[in-house]
């Protein structure tokens, strides 16, 4: 892996890591880090009772910037990811679920962005 490729990788990890300890502070449970399916990667999956979040964690230099790189397209992967996850769930009739991003810059503590965006259920 080229250095520039590895300390990215890195970057991301640490970053995933932190949004995944600050949700368990607020009394979240992790239920799957980078998490893969067959349609796509989901980067953290949390629950609290019947919530699940589906969170896409993004390390930039400034929050806007890290809400920014959350196009479309990585929108609609990781919705159908989260479909699938779901459709493996055993009590997935009474699960309420959203989509969230968690940004994470240097030297601060990660910020949660709530339903970010929406996915028929």
């Amino acid at each position: 892996m080229a250095k520039a490729r590895l300390k990215a990788y890195r970057k991301g990890h640490r970053a995933e890591w932190l949004a995944a300890f600050s949700l368990i502070v607020r009394g979240y449970k992790i239920k799957a880090l980078r998490f893969k399916t067959p349609v796509g990667e989901i980067d953290l999956i949390a629950r609290k009772g019947d919530l699940i979040l589906f969170v896409e964690v993004k390390a930039r230099a400034s929050h806007q910037a890290a809400l920014d790189s959350v196009n479309y397209a990585a929108r609609e992967r990781i919705s159908k990811a989260g479909k699938w996850w779901l459709s493996q769930q055993k009590d997935f009739h009474r699960i309420s679920w959203r989509f969230d991003v968690m940004t994470v810059i240097p030297w601060r503590w990660p910020r949660h962005y709530k339903d970010v965006w929406s996915s028929s259920h």
